[in-house]
C-alpha cells in the first residue's frame, strides 16, 4: 500500500513542480517520473541540513523542492548544449 501512496506523491509533487517551472504539465509518466526522483533528491539535499519531513504533506514538500531542483538542473544542461550548437 505505502508503494501506492509513494507513487501519489510522487505525480503530485511532480505536477506542482512542472506548473511552478514550465507554468504547464508534462504528462503523467514525466511527472512521476521527475516527483519520484524529486523525491529521493529532496530528501537528499534536506538530509544534509539536517531536516527530516514528517508526514505526508512533509514528504509531499520534499518531493516538490526536489523536483523543482531537478527541473531547474535539467533546464541549465539543456540550455547549455543549446548554446554549444550555435
Amino acid at each position: 500500500m505505502y508503494f501506492i501512496w509513494y507513487l501519489l506523491i510522487g505525480l503530485a509533487a511532480g505536477w506542482i513542480a512542472n506548473l511552478i517551472v514550465k507554468g504547464s504539465g508534462s504528462g503523467l509518466i514525466v511527472n512521476l517520473i521527475v516527483g519520484l526522483i524529486g523525491g529521493m533528491l529532496g530528501g537528499w539535499i534536506l538530509s544534509w541540513i539536517g531536516l527530516v519531513p514528517v508526514g505526508t504533506l512533509g514528504s509531499l514538500v520534499t518531493a516538490v523542492i526536489g523536483a523543482i531542483l531537478l527541473l531547474w538542473i535539467a533546464a541549465l544542461v539543456s540550455q547549455r548544449k543549446k548554446n554549444n550548437k550555435k
